[in-house]
């Protein structure tokens, strides 16, 4: 065979190999490209993978009558028990109010303060002024829940809390607020108020500085006032990222938070103080009924995801810029 005719042969076959995917080229170029990005991004791929969908096998024993001694394969399937046990429990329907109430209250109190705290910080010209007010309100975010209860108890302590005083003194009553039941929900919110208001003011503060500023001198040169500015301008500027935080927020409602919680509640104000997440720790921690006190951890996580997709999709349905 001729040299040609080995050659034609040689370009045959080249030509009739297929070319690789397109789609598979791409994403090598891509990947190549950003590279580096992809390497920090594998620490939070690991710490997800490890401590947050690892765990989940774990969540079988809901529908178990777990044993220690068994194991998590060992232990009899009893199906949706300790789910209809929870439901028929007489302490359900308190722990359901109680949570939504306190919920209800951070989520119609603190949210919108957190975002009228990042308009008055962005309505502030002097620099230094800003910047000593933003630290000085972030700085209560870094204290642990341990340290919030014990200010709260020696400003509300019993005849000597500079507050227990101020407050009976205005109401003319002598109520020990650490206990009445009455005064429990407002020390939570006072106290969710105090520690993250400022905190939170981070994401709308970087939200607003993507706001076009020609808008705001057009405005000025319109003679609207600061007020109008804020309401035409600044509040639909920041819309998308005030409705991406709800819904966030909302599917966070059943979390009230454990340790918060706990280290407030007492013997006399456990009618009002007992949630979800402390119950959780009496039952499956102090008593043992981990399969119960997993099929209530698990009610939880099933009604934030609907409420996650429920709020995305009013979203959706009313024109508005959603999570997903």
């Amino acid at each position: 065979m001729t040299a040609p005719v080995v050659e034609a042969k040689a370009s045959e076959r080249v030509a009739a190999k297929p070319p690789a995917p397109r789609r598979r080229r791409g994403f090598a170029v891509h990947f190549a490209h950003y590279k580096w990005l992809y390497l920090l991004l594998l620490p939070g791929v690991l710490y997800f993978a490890v401590f947050r969908y690892g765990p989940m096998y774990g969540v079988s024993i809901a529908f178990k009558d777990y044993v220690p001694f068994l194991g998590v394969n060992g232990s009899p399937w009893v199906g949706v028990t300790n789910f209809t046990d929870f439901f028929a429990n007489p302490d359900f329907p308190r722990l359901l109010g109680n949570t939504l109430i306190l919920a209800f209250l951070n989520l119609g109190i603190a949210f919108p303060l957190t975002i009228i705290l990042a308009l008055l910080l962005n309505e502030v010209r002097l620099s230094v002024l800003k910047r000593t007010v933003q630290t000085l309100v972030y700085i209560p975010h870094f204290l642990s829940w341990t340290i919030v209860a014990s200010l709260s108890f020696l400003l509300f302590a019993l005849d000597i809390g500079p507050l227990f005083q101020f407050v009976n003194g205005l109401f003319g009553t002598n109520v020990d607020i650490l206990s009445d039941p009455n005064w429990f929900r407002p020390l939570i919110v006072l106290q969710e108020i105090w520690k993250n208001t400022g905190w939170g003011t981070i994401i709308f503060l970087a939200a607003l500085a993507t706001v076009d500023q020609d808008q705001y001198e057009a405005a000025i040169i319109d003679g609207a006032g600061r007020f109008r500015r804020v309401w035409h301008i600044t509040l639909p500027g920041i819309r998308s990222t005030i409705i991406v935080m709800l819904i966030l927020a909302i599917g966070q409602m059943l979390n009230t938070g454990f340790e918060q919680i706990y280290l407030m509640t007492n013997a006399l104000n456990r009618s009002v103080a007992d949630v979800f997440d402390t119950y959780v720790y009496f039952v499956g921690i102090t008593q043992g009924a981990y399969s119960y006190s997993t099929a209530v951890g698990l009610f939880k996580s099933l009604v934030g995801i609907v409420l996650i997709f429920g709020t995305n999709w009013l979203s959706k349905r009313f024109n508005q810029s959603g999570l997903f």
